[in-house]
């Protein structure tokens, strides 16, 4: 027994009034021990939700300075990459005997080294490439793809370079990029020329009109011609008619010919015919529209 709980007493004649006592007593003691015990779980309640919400905190703490850290780390980066020096660009003119190689770039023509991680092997005469610091070739690109239009007129002997028509038909001797090479040039076509570096990337197709359009009018008329005057006046009839006069064959529902053949001999005249009925059919087109 326990110093908190009541004491019983012997005797009979107080015996009921004690017994009384002890059982008021102990149920007092039992309430004192209840209340005590349950203060305690409230307690322990209070300091285990305490406990939930601080766990809780503790992880959006953790949460936030996670996020904080990659943010340092993201910022760090870009102030790493805004840091770093400006890259160069230049174009591939050749690789030599030494491993190095040669790079036309701000008008300079340079002699430089290549990062092991460029493939020199795979890279091509004309090509655009990326230069360091150092003025090494760091990465390979694709060929530029804007620049002036020129005229092609022949390739050179050594085959790498060729003489084109620019504005104002002026001459000029450019380099053929490995872009080219494989594909038939022929007078008067077009090419993709980068004037800073000199060479000429690609061909640009014509459209279908232009391929008709007379890039000079023949400078003969009928007159430069001998004889032949009934066939000339039956080729105007044919060609010119159709153009000048539409009006009259719409209301006579007629069909102006596809097309004239000229056969004969050779020097008969059958090229002068054809470059005076050009020539012919220019001027008077200019006539009616004032061109």
């Amino acid at each position: 027994m326990s110093d908190n709980e009541p004491t019983r007493t012997g005797g009979h004649a107080g015996g009921s009034d004690q017994e009384m006592a002890y059982l008021r007593a102990e149920v007092e003691h039992l309430r004192r021990r209840l209340g005590t015990e349950r203060s305690t779980d409230s307690r322990l309640t209070e300091l285990e939700a305490k406990l939930s919400a601080t766990s809780s905190q503790n992880e959006r703490l953790t949460g936030t300075l996670r996020e904080a850290r990659d943010q340092i780390v993201s910022l760090k980066e870009e102030v790493d990459r805004l840091a770093q020096p400006p890259t160069g660009f230049g174009t591939f003119l050749q690789r030599n005997d030494d491993e190095s190689v040669d790079v036309f770039t701000g008008g300079r023509k340079l002699r430089v080294n290549v990062s092991p991680a460029v493939d020199k092997d795979a890279l091509r005469k004309g090509q655009e490439v990326i230069l360091n610091e150092a003025m090494n070739v760091v990465t390979a690109l694709d060929f530029e793809e804007i620049g002036e239009v020129v005229s092609f007129k022949e390739v050179l002997e050594d085959g790498e370079r060729a003489l084109v028509m620019g504005n104002a038909d002026e001459e000029r001797i450019v380099r053929l990029a490995e872009s080219l090479a494989g594909i038939k040039l022929r007078p008067g076509d077009s090419l993709l020329l980068d004037s800073r570096s000199g060479y000429v990337y690609e061909r640009i197709p014509k459209s279908e009109v232009e391929d008709l359009v007379l890039e000079e009018v023949p400078d003969i008329d009928y007159e430069s011609i001998g004889g032949l005057r009934n066939q000339i006046e039956s080729i105007r009839d044919a060609v010119e008619l159709p153009y000048l006069h539409p009006e009259i064959f719409i209301e006579h529902e007629l069909k102006p010919p596809k097309g004239v053949l000229l056969y004969g001999p050779p020097g008969c005249g059958k090229t002068m015919i054809a470059k005076a009925v050009a020539a012919s059919l220019a001027k008077k087109v200019s006539e009616r529209t004032g061109e």
